[in-house]
């Protein structure tokens, strides 16, 4: 079962938040808003943010630009991950994930089916790596939002947290790269 170990120091970690939104602004970007308060509460460090229209050019240079910084490990999407006609975001950044994370999706409907029920259902989350950054896609709300950094993220951005976590295996990420001699470009 999963446990904190607190022999272990405290890692943080550099994030990235970006809003897909025809319509939010920073003002009223709440979804936005709450995952850098859990981000600052959680010890981490938010290096940037960003609201981009539901686009697939401007979702795939935001998420090919933020992972190659080097102070960003993690990349937030929210927003535009329902049926309707301008939700694109994961169509958008799937093509470009190096690798898939299907057991995001699966715990992030998980949880969402205890709150919400059937309705998570209309949810298309994701996560996966792009260029050694993990990428997330999760909906607007900010009860997916809790749901996904209260439930998922928060833990797997623990050094502490046991079984495992993401932050012990961020320094192996690129060793493909290593081995095929450097970094690869979006």
């Amino acid at each position: 079962m999963s446990r904190i170990d607190d022999r272990r120091p405290f890692i943080p970690v550099g994030f990235g938040i970006v809003t897909v939104s025809d319509t939010r602004t920073l003002g009223n970007d709440r979804s936005g808003d709450l995952l850098a308060e859990r981000i600052a509460t959680a010890g981490h460090t938010q290096h940037a943010r960003e609201i981009v229209r539901d686009e697939v050019s401007d979702i795939q240079r935001i998420a090919g630009e933020w992972s190659l910084r080097d102070e960003i490990d993690a990349i937030i999407f929210t927003g535009g991950t329902g049926f309707t006609g301008r939700d694109i975001t994961p169509d958008a950044l799937e093509p470009l994930y190096d690798k898939a994370m299907d057991g995001f999706s699966a715990i992030f409907h998980r949880i969402s089916y205890e709150k919400i029920g059937t309705s998570t259902i209309q949810s298309r989350a994701s996560a996966g790596l792009i260029n050694q950054t993990f990428v997330f896609s999760i909906p607007g709300s900010t009860g997916a939002c809790k749901d996904a950094w209260d439930g998922i993220l928060q833990a797997q951005f623990d050094y502490r947290h046991m079984p495992c976590n993401f932050v012990e295996i961020m320094p192996r990420l690129d060793e493909h790269l290593k081995r095929e001699g450097g970094r690869k470009s979006v």
